[in-house]
């Protein structure tokens, strides 16, 4: 298999798929076209970069050791500075190498002939695969990060504009108490944090260097397998030789991780677009996230919401797709961990980036009914546990007796729910009740109720802005965080590279 001479065409031999014409010796043609063919082109999209850059590192090594001499390592780096990188990119699969390594193995054999072969010393394709899966999962995971910090960004700066704003709180779906929309965002924000918490998490542990590990036992060359890591971006080793090559909890977490975060997204778009239903009507979507319809001109369908719901679903069954695949398979270097599943785990990250992209961007424009919300946080009995409470700091009573009166009152005051009405149910229950109508009155006032709710984590607007001033914080220090790795790896692949 080899480039075209003519370099426009970026052509590897001239058959195509299913035109494999071997049929006595490795590889068979149907398994070149259903395993080889495929994987080669994913190869050339997802990991010609990472490979190059082992290659760049492992060849510095191997000269620091003394196991290259200068000049073989000088001879070596000048054969991968001159590779076609756009003609091995665009290069179609023939059948005639294996996979995408030996084809640049070739290209460099017929640059720089037998001295190719002393860059293969002390290193096997297992060690080569593992670390480049690792390097190209820490990238998706680091987008993936900052995405999840764009979303947060977003619900904290719509918190902060609603930090007044009543609105009613449901259990069970049902009515059940008032709060504010800031403190059920920033609810939403400590999910993030940890969805964010998560990835960083998985970060830490898929950026350590398997390379080194070789086949699954190291070598008996003299290799520096920190140096190789350092030159590649890890912060450390994949250690055992062993687990290195056949642990895939590096992989299984970062899916996890995942998951879960498309479940916390979830639930948070089900909740917005219930709210932007015409019954509803507490959350209007910008024009330029909704879309009408074909028939019925006075639509105004939250489209933008149901996609951000099924490519959380997508990404949410895709990462369990990940585990269904690595669960029951042997410990040790199996095929089922490495090429055929390296796309899904793309697929993954680019469905729930997908995702979290369009819910930040439809957050920040999105416009709340701060009327509505505070007539329905006033609706439907939600204030009558401070009532409850009222009563048992003023009147005396047990919380259980109270709750009982309460519950009494409204029942007997049916679809009433005005502050008269259950008055005068709580006195008919109680004659000598010591409680003022102008304490009913105020312990029923949706605003009383958020404003007395002080106790940390409450929605009282003083805990919700010092909270809020927090969240901040941890933002700024997460986002800081994502840019100091990424510089990290830039600054890493530089040195490697030359580049």
């Amino acid at each position: 298999m080899r480039i075209a001479d003519n370099k426009s065409s970026h052509a590897v031999g001239n058959s195509l798929p299913g035109e494999f014409v071997n049929t006595e010796r490795f590889p068979a043609p149907l398994y070149a076209e259903t395993v080889l063919a495929p994987n080669f082109e994913e190869a050339q999209r997802s990991f010609l970069d990472a490979l190059l850059e082992i290659h760049y590192a492992h060849t510095r090594m191997l000269a620091a050791q003394d196991i290259l001499t200068v000049s073989e390592e000088q001879t070596l780096r000048h054969a991968l500075d001159r590779l076609d990188r756009k003609a091995i990119a665009d290069a179609r699969y023939d059948g005639s190498h294996e996979d995408l390594f030996f084809f640049i193995e070739t290209l460099l054999e017929e640059s720089c002939g037998a001295l190719a072969g002393k860059m293969h010393t002390a290193r096997s394709r297992n060690d080569i695969a593992i670390t480049l899966y690792r390097m190209t999962l820490r990238v998706g995971l680091l987008e993936l990060a900052g995405v999840v910090a764009e979303v947060r960004r977003a619900v904290l700066d719509l918190a902060a504009r609603h930090v007044d704003t009543i609105m009613p709180a449901h259990t069970h779906t049902q009515p059940a108490q008032p709060t504010t929309l800031a403190h059920y965002l920033l609810a939403a924000a400590e999910f993030l944090a940890r969805d964010g918490a998560r990835i960083q998490a998985a970060f830490a542990r898929v950026n350590l260097s398997p390379l080194g590990a070789c086949a699954i036992t190291t070598t008996g060359f003299s290799i520096d397998r920190r140096m190789t890591a350092e030159l590649l971006g890890f912060e450390g080793l994949a250690e055992n030789s062993y687990g290195a090559i056949a642990s895939i909890d590096y992989l299984t977490e970062s899916a996890s991780a995942v998951a879960v975060a498309m479940v916390n997204s979830g639930k948070l778009a089900q909740d917005l677009l219930l709210w932007s239903t015409r019954e509803f009507g507490l959350l209007r979507l910008s024009d330029a996230f909704v879309q009408s319809s074909s028939i019925m001109p006075q639509k105004r369908n939250p489209v933008a919401l149901e996609h951000v719901r099924i490519l959380a679903s997508r990404a949410l069954g895709e990462a369990q797709a990940v585990l269904t695949c690595a669960h029951n398979t042997p410990f040790g270097d199996i095929n089922d961990s490495e090429d055929d599943l390296q796309p899904l785990v793309f697929t993954m990250l680019s469905d729930a980036s997908r995702s979290l992209r369009l819910l930040a961007g439809l957050l920040r424009s999105a416009e709340v009914d701060r009327d509505r919300l505070a007539r329905r946080a006033g609706s439907d009995f939600m204030t009558v546990t401070e009532l409850a409470d009222t009563l048992v700091r003023k009147a005396g009573l047990s919380f259980r007796e109270a709750h009982t009166l309460v519950s009494n009152a409204v029942k007997a005051a049916g679809a009433d729910d005005s502050a008269q009405a259950i008055a005068a149910a709580l006195q008919a229950q109680n004659p000598g009740l010591r409680l003022s109508y102008d304490e009913i009155e105020r312990s029923l006032d949706p605003r009383n109720f958020v404003n007395v709710r002080r106790i940390v984590g409450g929605p009282a607007p003083e805990v919700v802005t010092e909270a809020l001033a927090r969240a901040r914080a941890e933002q700024a220090g997460v986002e800081q965080w994502i840019r100091s790795k990424m510089e990290f790896l830039d600054a890493a692949r530089r040195r490697n590279t030359g580049g």
